[in-house]
């Protein structure tokens, strides 16, 4: 299927960009491309590169990133059988769009913090 320009419907339920955008751009997705951006890995060595994440999530969140182009399987054939995971050249092309945002909220931590901490003294005088 051939995805249409949804200029001012992009996030429109039937917009093929938003499902992929969904699918791209949750968190553990981005992890994974930073914990892959170094090399490929097997399953056990991605898992330890990201505190918190649970097998089924990681399992999900690979297998989505595979069916989208992003990341590649490879069976290794040794006893027993070994699984790496790899980016693709389609998935190195999220790495910089990925780093930028990655930066933008360690460059700009504060300021939210700040806007926060503002929001919830707002929040308690109204109470």
């Amino acid at each position: 299927m051939e995805m249409k320009e949804c200029p001012v419907e992009m996030f429109r339920a039937m917009c093929p960009s938003r499902e992929l955008f969904d699918q791209i751009v949750d968190k553990w997705s981005m992890m994974i491309l930073a914990v892959l951006s170094h090399g490929p890995l097997r399953f056990n060595a991605i898992k330890r590169g990201l505190e918190g994440i649970t097998q089924k999530a990681l399992t999900q969140t690979l297998r989505k990133l595979e069916r989208n182009g992003i990341v590649a399987r490879h069976v290794i054939a040794t006893s027993p059988v070994a699984v790496e995971y790899e980016i693709t050249e389609l998935g190195r092309s999220l790495v910089g769009p990925f780093r930028a945002l990655y930066l933008w909220t360690r460059d700009h931590y504060d300021e939210v913090e700040k806007a926060r901490a503002e929001f919830d003294a707002r929040m308690e005088e109204r109470v």
